[in-house]
């Protein structure tokens, strides 16, 4: 395990892996919110309220 370790952080290949593995799993969790996310409010209507990050149309 202690070697693992060593390879995981000291390495190139395993920084790499590192890097890699934690990009997959935010792009897997961003797509399991955002899955949970449109279930919850399917239904959502536009209103005054409501903002838009790219400005009114």
């Amino acid at each position: 395990m202690e070697d693992f370790f060593a390879w995981l952080f000291t390495d190139r290949t395993g920084v790499v892996c590192l890097v890699i593995g934690g990009m997959l799993v935010c792009l897997l969790l961003s797509f399991i919110l955002e899955r949970r996310t449109r279930t919850r409010f399917y239904n959502h209507e536009k209103s005054e309220d409501d903002w838009d990050l790219f400005g009114d149309e």
